[in-house]
């Protein structure tokens, strides 16, 4: 009920029911029906007049034996029964259907039962009984109509709605078809218009990011070039410190246009293998990371671009972590790759920043250690992009723990190497 489509339905079902109620009950009080036993009064005239003819002239009156067969009104028969009796002439009536289900009247006389066929009878549920029925069809038949009108009516919403599901990786919204109410088709093309603006602004943003990481490459290196000529041992080194530096953001930055560009085709891969491929190449080059557990599952993604996702991961734990653990698990519909670490962890109030570009920890305290704060931000890309996620939270005592989760391909195929 807290929905705005069940909101409006029973606005308007309570509006077509009410308004259909008052007048029936007007129409009621104006008309004013007789009571089921005052409609009873023409019928027990017709007892009396038969009576009496029956009486006076028996040869008139078919009599026979026994009433009238069939099922009996019992209560017509009770109601005509006390009429007849305050009128002063009580007499044994039966009323019944026979199998044609047409009213007979059955009247006890001297000779035995005087039966003849009366016209229909009042219905022995009752006039009001009637009209609670009559409201029930009306109440059924404006629900029916409210919640179509309803749908109607916020079709719009449910294509916004809907729209927003669909967005996709790249954070675009989907070309939406143009049809139905005037009102959607409006939607679904502001809609549209939207998602053709995002996109310019979007590919005008990192042609911008990737023109300026481009055109640092020239003046860094004229800088490197320059540096090599200073006299001094340790300023020269220090120079040449900073310049690497800012020649890592540039790449950097590159970097994370082509990933947030890249249109290259995911495929099937085998997860564990390549953790465990990434982990031993890591180990040649002398950081400390272990694997501890490794189950077989097969994901969907671009291994380039996966392989560059767990990289950053792995060597972020193993560089402000000082060591690194990793374990892949796997369930029947997602994979997890657990990243754990010895570091110190990050402040909670600033934890949710972590895959903000350039962010880092402590500025002041991190400058001795290489990268451009873009590894946790190019890795988020990617994963995302392979319908998956990354949650990182500090662990129970120490350290940090990454949790990278993607879902496991289920077309039937033959495992990839």
């Amino acid at each position: 009920m807290t929905t705005l489509r069940a909101k409006l339905a029973m606005l308007i079902a309570v509006v077509i029911i009410s308004v259909v109620s008052i007048l029936t009950g007007v129409l009621v009080y104006l008309l004013n029906p007789p009571d089921e036993r005052h409609a009873l009064a023409p019928l027990a005239d017709q007892v009396q007049l038969l009576a009496k003819v029956a009486r006076v002239e028996p040869a008139l009156a078919p009599i026979q034996q026994t009433p009238a067969e069939g099922a009996i009104e019992t209560d017509v028969t009770l109601w005509l029964r006390e009429t007849l009796e305050a009128r002063g002439a009580p007499r044994d009536v039966v009323v019944s259907r026979n199998s044609q289900d047409m009213p007979m009247l059955s009247i006890a006389v001297e000779q035995g039962w005087l039966v003849t066929q009366i016209t229909d009878l009042p219905p022995s549920v009752g006039v009001f009984n009637i009209i609670s029925m009559w409201l029930g069809l009306i109440a059924l038949g404006a629900i029916a109509i409210a919640l179509f009108f309803a749908n109607r009516m916020v079709k719009p919403l449910v294509l916004l709605e809907r729209a927003i599901e669909s967005v996709g990786p790249d954070a675009l919204l989907p070309e939406l078809a143009i049809t139905g109410p005037a009102e959607a088709r409006v939607a679904a093309e502001a809609l549209n218009s939207l998602s053709s603006r995002l996109k310019v602004a979007l590919e005008s943003r990192m042609r911008l990011v990737a023109a300026a990481g481009h055109d640092l490459r020239t003046p860094i290196t004229r800088m490197r070039l320059r540096a090599e000529f200073v006299e001094n041992d340790d300023d020269r080194r220090m120079w040449l410190k900073d310049i690497d530096e800012l020649a890592g953001i540039a790449d950097s930055a590159i970097l994370l246009v082509r990933e947030d560009s890249g249109k290259s085709a995911p495929e099937p891969l085998r997860l564990d293998t390549l953790i465990s491929d990434l982990v031993g190449e890591l180990q040649t080059l002398s950081y400390d990371v272990t694997l501890i557990g490794s189950a077989q599952t097969i994901v969907r993604a671009n291994r380039t671009s996966l392989n560059r996702a767990f990289r950053n991961l792995i060597i972020n734990a193993a560089t402000h972590g000082k060591r690194a653990r990793i374990a892949v698990q796997s369930t029947s519909s997602q994979a997890h790759v657990v990243i754990d670490d010895d570091g110190p962890g990050i402040p909670p109030e600033v934890i949710g920043q972590v895959f903000e570009p350039f962010f880092r920890v402590h500025p002041a305290r991190t400058k001795d250690i290489d990268g451009a704060g873009l590894g946790l931000t190019i890795a988020h890309e990617i994963v995302q992009r392979a319908g998956g996620s990354i949650t990182i939270e500090n662990g129970p005592l120490q350290g940090l723990l990454q949790v990278v989760k993607l879902p496991v391909d289920q077309t039937p195929q033959s495992a990839p190497a």
